[in-house]
């Protein structure tokens, strides 16, 4: 007879698992939890200024003090209680209340309240939408997002989403962590397009950039952007193996805008050199630094007459769009071959939130991997074209917003950036100890104090 054998015990015993999956350890966790997310959930303005934001001056090298233990403890030193409570009270009040009217930190954005409903809601759900098998409606329903959106950007006809938007052949662009990683996507797609397979090798993606140039009698691509670009373009460039040496910086012109005439001379010079190819220019709606945005329509000419590839960086500016005042302000974006979208920034979604967009609904099929196991060719799933391997479902958050703003609830928040922007240069211009640097074009603006001692010395320095 065959010996049987002994199942084997488990480490968890089912209490155990209950108790870290299911529900908090005691009555006391329960109620230190339901008195604060209360207050969050149904009071976030008041919370913020309660319990966040530097109440009292402590550098950062104290609290660097406090914070020096790089050992995890076998069992466990604290109850939710006890961790609740301290995050409360003392790492939010040395943190950084960005809800403040005294807060005037570089573009990010305060959140509306709800933001932080859905945000519980996206991460309770924990769906994964780069495969079908973790999230099944949602990748569904993220495709809707970004179609509405894309729509939103490049305005193409009915007929064009009806058949796009949820044809699994089709991308019309991705859910990323950022606008870093939206510019790098749109320059991936950008350089393999540029660098394809040819009958003497596989291109860029496979081979490797330098083959895939000695394939072509190549030495080098460079990408043109304004010299207020954001680095994350150098950055890109570098991880593209292209060395972030190959970004030619264009000047600008008194208005902060690229100036066309350089951009002109730099691609006919280029295009004179048999052994360079220009992979990119990259026009900016709302530049980080003063919120210019660039002459995109007259950059989509000369694209088109170089044959470049035409990608906007909108992090910033474009979800302007949605305002019927301002949005004649990015005019051309919609002629560009590729977007950057950050939501986190004027779409007022919680961090971290990027999107890029292509024109083609094939473009990203030059970035598209497979496995056995997740993203099979001719399968629905999205990471097929994603540069993530997971993430979070943040098109929950974006579309619920969609709805509840609308265009006008988003216009409303936009328009009223813009004119406290332009009201705020009046009275700097007012004001002889203040001197406005740059004019804001959308909701970005640079001024400094100089007293009038100062004045003649801080001229002959400049800004």
């Amino acid at each position: 007879m065959r010996e049987q054998k002994s199942r084997p015990q488990l480490v968890a015993d089912h209490e155990a698992l209950e108790r870290i999956f299911h529900r908090p350890e005691n009555e006391q966790s329960r109620n230190v939890l339901t008195k604060y997310m209360e207050q969050i959930l149904f009071g976030l303005h008041d919370f913020l200024g309660k319990h966040v934001g530097i109440t009292e001056e402590i550098p950062l090298k104290k609290l660097a003090t406090q914070f020096t233990s790089s050992k995890i403890e076998r069992t466990p030193v604290k109850k939710l209680a006890e961790v609740i409570t301290e995050i409360i009270e003392e790492i939010a009040p040395q943190a950084v209340n960005i809800s403040s009217p005294y807060f005037i930190g570089h573009m990010t954005s305060a959140i509306p309240f709800f933001m932080v409903h859905l945000s519980t809601i996206v991460a309770a759900l924990n769906q994964n939408p780069v495969k079908i098998e973790t999230s099944k409606v949602v990748s569904v329903y993220e495709r809707q997002v970004l179609a509405k959106v894309h729509r939103l950007l490049f305005d193409l006809d009915e007929t064009f989403y009806d058949t796009h938007i949820q044809k699994p052949e089709s991308t019309l662009g991705s859910f990323v962590e950022d606008g870093t990683l939206a510019n790098l996507t749109a320059l991936w797609v950008a350089r393999n397009r540029l660098l394809p397979a040819t009958s003497g090798g596989a291109g860029a993606e496979r081979d490797g950039l330098a083959a895939a140039l000695k394939d072509r009698g190549l030495r080098r691509l460079t990408i043109m952007v304004s010299q207020l670009g954001h680095y994350s373009i150098r950055k890109s460039a570098g991880v593209l193996g292209l060395g972030y040496d190959a970004v030619t910086p264009i000047p600008v012109d008194s208005a902060n805008h690229m100036d066309l005439k350089v951009l002109e001379r730099t691609l006919k010079a280029h295009h004179r050199d048999p052994e360079t190819s220009v992979m990119a220019v990259i026009g900016i709606a709302g530049t980080t630094e003063t919120g210019a945005v660039d002459p995109l329509p007259a950059i989509a000419d000369l694209c088109r007459e170089f044959g470049v590839h035409f990608h906007v960086d909108a992090a910033w500016g474009g979800p302007v769009l949605l305002s019927e005042r301002y949005r004649g302000l990015l005019k051309g974006i919609e002629l560009a071959d590729s977007i950057t979208i950050d939501g986190h920034k004027q779409f007022y979604l919680p961090m971290s939130n990027g999107m890029v967009f292509f024109r083609d609904p094939q473009a990203m099929d030059a970035v598209a991997y497979h496995a056995a196991y997740i993203n099979r060719p001719g399968s629905v799933d999205l990471g097929i074209h994603s540069l993530a391997g997971s993430r979070s479902a943040t098109c929950l958050v974006l579309g619920s917003a969609l709805d509840i703003m609308g265009a006008g609830g988003y216009a409303l928040l936009l328009d009223h950036g813009i004119d406290i922007a332009r009201a705020f240069a009046e009275e700097i211009t007012r004001r002889p100890m203040f001197e406005l640097i740059t004019a804001p074009e959308l909701n970005i603006l640079t001024y400094r104090l100089v007293p009038d001692a100062l004045r003649g010395a801080n001229d002959a320095k400049g800004p």
